[in-house]
């Protein structure tokens, strides 16, 4: 399991890199809100990733509050994109 663990959190770290540079360099404010919700859902998986190799559900309420605010900040950049659009 510890090996699994480690594979876990060095390809979440890769992840995590990737999606902060996107956040950095992103070329849109678009590219950049996605990032920071691709982080939110990385910065979960850690997180459930965690509680299941240490067999625990201490952190159970913070998974799912991330996950509703991820949740609602795509839906709000959806329907803001959404709305653009139909003004252009």
């Amino acid at each position: 399991m510890e090996v699994v663990g480690v594979i876990v959190a060095v390809v979440l770290t890769l992840a995590a890199a990737g999606t902060i540079y996107r956040i950095a360099a992103g070329p849109s404010l678009l590219d950049r809100v996605i990032a920071a919700d691709v982080l939110l859902a990385i910065f979960g998986a850690a997180l459930a990733t965690e509680m299941a190799i240490n067999r625990h559900t201490d952190n159970l309420a913070l998974l799912v509050v991330m996950s509703v605010i991820g949740f609602i900040g795509s839906v709000t950049v959806a329907r803001f994109v959404a709305h653009r659009k139909e003004e252009a």
